[in-house]
Protein backbone atom coordinates (compact mmCIF):
# COMPACT_ATOMS: atom_id res chain seq x y z
CA UNK A 1 0.00 0.00 0.00
CA UNK A 2 1.50 3.30 -1.02
CA UNK A 3 1.74 6.14 1.48
CA UNK A 4 -0.10 9.33 0.48
CA UNK A 5 1.32 12.73 1.37
CA UNK A 6 0.02 14.02 4.73
CA UNK A 7 -0.97 10.56 5.96
CA UNK A 8 0.65 7.90 8.07
CA UNK A 9 1.41 4.48 6.70
CA UNK A 10 -1.91 3.20 8.08
CA UNK A 11 -3.81 5.99 6.28
CA UNK A 12 -4.44 8.37 9.19
CA UNK A 13 -4.47 12.07 8.34
CA UNK A 14 -1.56 13.75 10.09
CA UNK A 15 -3.26 17.16 9.97
CA UNK A 16 -6.41 15.73 11.56
CA UNK A 17 -4.42 14.19 14.42
CA UNK A 18 -2.60 17.50 15.03
CA UNK A 19 -5.93 19.34 15.23
CA UNK A 20 -7.30 16.83 17.71
CA UNK A 21 -4.17 17.13 19.85
CA UNK A 22 -4.46 20.93 19.88
CA UNK A 23 -8.11 20.77 20.89
CA UNK A 24 -7.35 18.28 23.63
CA UNK A 25 -4.57 20.39 25.10
CA UNK A 26 -6.79 23.51 24.94
CA UNK A 27 -9.46 21.61 26.87
CA UNK A 28 -6.98 20.52 29.54
CA UNK A 29 -5.71 24.08 29.92
CA UNK A 30 -9.28 25.24 30.44
CA UNK A 31 -9.83 22.63 33.13
CA UNK A 32 -6.60 23.60 34.88
CA UNK A 33 -7.61 27.25 34.79
CA UNK A 34 -11.01 26.41 36.31
CA UNK A 35 -9.36 24.44 39.09
CA UNK A 36 -6.95 27.27 39.89
CA UNK A 37 -9.75 29.82 39.77
CA UNK A 38 -11.91 27.77 42.11
CA UNK A 39 -9.03 27.24 44.53
CA UNK A 40 -8.23 30.95 44.62
CA UNK A 41 -11.84 31.84 45.48
CA UNK A 42 -12.20 29.26 48.25
CA UNK A 43 -10.71 29.84 51.69
CA UNK A 44 -10.31 26.32 53.08
CA UNK A 45 -9.77 27.54 56.65
CA UNK A 46 -12.96 29.57 56.51
CA UNK A 47 -14.91 26.59 55.17
CA UNK A 48 -13.54 24.35 57.94
CA UNK A 49 -14.41 26.94 60.59
CA UNK A 50 -17.96 27.29 59.27
CA UNK A 51 -18.40 23.51 59.18
CA UNK A 52 -17.16 23.19 62.77
CA UNK A 53 -19.48 25.96 63.95
CA UNK A 54 -22.41 24.35 62.15
CA UNK A 55 -21.69 20.99 63.81
CA UNK A 56 -21.44 22.69 67.20
CA UNK A 57 -24.76 24.48 66.67
CA UNK A 58 -26.42 21.17 65.74
CA UNK A 59 -25.11 19.55 68.93
CA UNK A 60 -26.35 22.43 71.06
CA UNK A 61 -29.74 22.32 69.38
CA UNK A 62 -30.01 18.58 70.04
CA UNK A 63 -29.01 19.02 73.68
CA UNK A 64 -31.48 21.88 74.08
CA UNK A 65 -34.31 19.83 72.62
CA UNK A 66 -33.51 16.90 74.92
CA UNK A 67 -33.49 19.16 77.97
CA UNK A 68 -36.74 20.78 76.90
CA UNK A 69 -38.37 17.38 76.43
CA UNK A 70 -37.20 16.28 79.88
CA UNK A 71 -38.59 19.44 81.45
CA UNK A 72 -41.85 19.00 79.62
CA UNK A 73 -42.07 15.37 80.76
CA UNK A 74 -41.25 16.37 84.34
CA UNK A 75 -43.89 19.09 84.39
CA UNK A 76 -46.43 16.77 82.80
CA UNK A 77 -45.66 14.00 85.28
CA UNK A 78 -45.81 16.40 88.23
CA UNK A 79 -49.16 17.79 87.15
CA UNK A 80 -50.67 14.29 86.99
CA UNK A 81 -49.25 13.07 90.30
CA UNK A 82 -50.73 14.08 93.64
CA UNK A 83 -47.82 13.80 96.05
CA UNK A 84 -50.06 13.87 99.14
CA UNK A 85 -52.16 11.04 97.75
CA UNK A 86 -49.06 8.95 97.02
CA UNK A 87 -47.74 9.51 100.56
CA UNK A 88 -51.08 8.52 102.03
CA UNK A 89 -51.23 5.32 99.98
CA UNK A 90 -47.64 4.43 100.93
CA UNK A 91 -48.40 4.98 104.62
CA UNK A 92 -51.55 2.83 104.41
CA UNK A 93 -49.64 0.10 102.58
CA UNK A 94 -46.90 0.12 105.22
CA UNK A 95 -49.55 -0.04 107.98
CA UNK A 96 -51.26 -3.01 106.30
CA UNK A 97 -47.93 -4.87 106.10
CA UNK A 98 -47.31 -4.32 109.80
CA UNK A 99 -50.75 -5.66 110.72
CA UNK A 100 -50.23 -8.86 108.75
Amino acid sequence: MAKKPGQTQSGTSIQHVKQQNQQASAGQAGQQQYGAEFASETDAQQVKARNAKSAQNKQQASAGQAAQQQQQYGAEFASETDAQQVKARNAKSAQNKQQQ
